[in-house]
């Protein structure tokens, strides 16, 4: 069984890194959901993070999720936060019953180093020392609050700007997506193989 690693989130979040070697039928099988997604790729990722949602909660409702008004994948009433990422064949999932949840896993990519300009200010690539592996660190972190705060059209740069680089495996958000400026605190899985970064918890966080 590839799950890769399977771990708690504060008090009551729950995550896991499974990596796909299974069949599609596998993953059709363990959730009892068919897709429409013609690329069979995209389509075995679906199918791979909804079982991953059920194999960190057997009785998580997979045939309630549907999107809300900012295209956010959400059960009704929240019964479930819950937040996938996928990087073939990397799935990272997690879930909580009280807080809202976000987390990214991204295979090495070169692409990442190139487009840093659009996702990172110059200051902020100072302090993340122009290290390639600081850079993915940042893009799975900026996602996954992105994905945490759930709100579409986020300017990376100027909304998401990073506050602190405690190591290479966390780091904090300075988050401007909401009223009161949040906090949001940052941390990582990093080996060879990916980075997967989630959120663990945030607080409201004004300058002065």
């Amino acid at each position: 069984m590839p799950l890769l690693h399977k771990w708690n989130i504060n008090n009551l979040g729950r995550a896991a890194i499974w990596k796909v070697e299974e069949p599609e039928a596998f993953f059709a099988e363990q959730t009892g959901i068919t897709s429409d997604i013609r690329n069979e790729k995209r389509r075995i990722e679906h199918l791979a993070g909804r079982f991953l949602l059920k194999h960190l909660q057997d009785d998580f409702p997979l045939h309630d999720i549907a999107p809300d008004e900012h295209e956010k994948p959400r059960l009704p009433d929240n019964e479930w936060f819950f937040s996938i990422s996928h990087s073939f064949p990397y799935i990272a999932a997690v879930i909580d019953p009280v807080c809202e949840a976000g987390i990214d896993i991204q295979t090495p990519n070169k692409k990442i180093e190139l487009i840093k300009h659009k996702f990172l200010s110059e200051e902020e690539q100072d302090m993340l020392q122009h290290k390639p592996a600081l850079f993915t660190l940042a893009w799975c972190a900026k996602e996954a609050t992105y994905k945490w705060n759930g709100r579409r059209a986020v300017e990376f740069i100027e909304e998401l700007p990073i506050a602190y680089v405690q190591s290479e495996e966390s780091l904090m958000i300075y988050s401007k997506l909401r009223k009161m400026p949040q906090m949001v605190f940052i941390e990582s899985i990093v080996n060879a193989d990916f980075t997967c970064s989630y959120v663990t918890r945030a607080q409201d966080w004004e300058i002065y």
